[in-house]
């Protein structure tokens, strides 16, 4: 009972500081607060239920994502999804700003990117996420937002490293594609420059 009580003591003061960024991936990922609330009580339980199998020393933050992620694959992925609720506006700046148009990002111009910026929504952006296949998605967040590393990502996926760097690379295409599609619709990428023959 003593050895119990000692994980327990344990286990709060490790993991409970991890919360709210456990809550904010829950949320990119259920879309929904009810959802994420769930999902982060699942996490806590599961994790507290195997913390006697946790090494200590090893990084609890990527043990308790793989926890979230599998919880949420396993739980949600075929649940119904309700209205979106989650604001990701942290995401909208990740991405406009360093995703925007791949290789035309480094020709629009300051006015036409001002413009573009100036008119995207957080449903817009979140629209073109939420367009991206699930495993890409997952792995994009898990690396572009919540920082880890493709080590870390390969741990809490329980994929090979290559494939969470394929899943990146083909996610980020993906919203670019997404975002560079938009920008078009709205008329905000600059006129290409003609062709000077000689």
């Amino acid at each position: 009972m003593l050895a119990r009580m000692a994980d327990q003591a344990t286990f709060a003061e490790s993991a409970m500081p991890l919360m709210d960024q456990l809550y904010s991936a829950a949320m990119r990922m259920t879309r929904n607060a009810a959802d994420a609330e769930d999902l982060v009580q699942e996490t806590y339980m599961k994790a507290y239920r195997a913390y006697d199998r946790f090494e200590e020393g090893t990084n609890l933050k990527a043990w308790m994502y793989r926890i979230l992620t599998n919880s949420y694959i396993n739980r949600y992925r075929s649940k119904q999804r309700r209205p979106d609720e989650s604001d990701i506006a942290d995401v909208e700046d990740m991405y406009l700003y360093r995703r925007l148009g791949g290789e035309q990002s480094s020709s629009l111009g300051t006015s036409a990117e001002e413009a573009f910026l100036s008119s995207v929504t957080d449903e817009t952006v979140k629209a073109a996420i939420e367009a991206i296949p699930e495993n890409f998605r997952i792995a994009v967040l898990l690396a572009d937002v919540e920082g880890f590393a493709y080590k870390e990502i390969a741990e809490i996926l329980e994929i090979p490293i290559g494939t969470v760097m394929s899943r990146i690379h083909r996610g980020r295409k993906a919203l670019e594609k997404q975002l560079h599609d938009l920008a078009e619709e709205r008329n905000l990428l600059p006129d290409p420059e003609p062709t000077v023959t000689s």
